[in-house]
C-alpha cells in the first residue's frame, strides 16, 4: 500500500469536484483542471464532502500500486493549484543579460547573437522584478506563477534550457536558490622554464 495514496486530500472552501466516468474535474477560484484516472483506481468524496479518498481496487498489480500514489499526488496538486496556485522563482546571471515580456512571449537576452523568445502558456503568468543584471553579482529576477503545476514546471525547464548555468563563472539562467557547482579555471604554471 502506498503511504501517499492512503492520505485523504482536504478540499478547501471554494473548490468543487466533479466526476464524469473516469474523468475527475477540479474547479475553483483560479480556474479548472481535469485528469483521467486509471481504471483500477477509484476516486470518491468523503461523506461530509470535505475530503477526496483514493482507493486501489487491485493491490496485487505492480502498475496499479504505482498509479495509486501517482493519482493521489496529481489530484492533490490540482486542488492546491486551483485554491492557492504555485510559483517558481528564476534568476539570470551574466553581465548584460536581461529579460522582458512582450506580446505573450518571454524575451531573453543571454549572450547569443539574437534574443531567445519563449511562448508563455495561457495558465502561466510571469512577473519580472529585476529586468536586467547588474554586473556578475546582482542577477535579473522573475517569478513564474500558475495553477497547473505540470505546465509551470515544464515552462520553467524550457526557460532554463535556453542558457543553463555554466560551471566556471556561473553565467546563465537558474532556478531561485539553485546551487551551481563551480569548477576552477585553467591554472597556468608560473616561474622560469628550463
Amino acid at each position: 500500500m502506498s503511504r501517499i495514496g492512503k492520505k485523504p486530500i482536504a478540499i478547501p472552501s471554494g473548490v468543487k469536484i466533479e466526476f464524469a466516468g473516469n474523468t475527475v474535474k477540479v474547479s475553483g477560484p483560479k480556474g479548472s483542471l481535469e485528469i483521467t484516472r486509471h481504471p483500477a483506481i477509484n476516486v470518491k468524496l468523503d461523506d461530509d464532502k470535505k475530503k477526496i479518498i483514493v482507493e486501489n481496487t487491485n493491490p496485487a498489480s505492480r502498475l496499479d500500486r504505482a498509479m495509486y500514489g501517482t493519482t493521489r499526488a496529481l489530484l492533490n496538486n490540482m486542488v492546491a493549484g486551483i485554491s492557492k496556485g504555485f510559483e517558481k522563482k528564476m534568476e539570470i546571471y551574466g553581465t548584460g543579460y536581461n529579460v522582458k515580456e512582450q506580446g505573450g512571449k518571454l524575451i531573453l537576452t543571454v549572450g547569443y547573437a539574437n534574443p531567445a523568445e519563449v511562448a508563455i502558456p495561457k495558465s502561466v503568468k510571469v512577473v519580472i522584478t529585476i529586468p536586467a543584471t547588474k554586473g556578475n553579482e546582482t542577477p535579473a529576477k522573475f517569478t513564474i506563477t500558475g495553477y497547473n503545476k505540470q505546465e509551470l514546471g515544464q515552462f520553467a525547464a524550457v526557460v532554463r534550457k535556453v542558457r543553463p548555468p555554466e560551471p566556471y563563472q556561473g553565467k546563465g539562467i537558474r532556478y531561485g536558490g539553485e546551487h551551481v557547482r563551480r569548477k576552477a579555471g585553467k591554472a597556468f604554471a608560473s616561474g622560469a622554464t628550463a
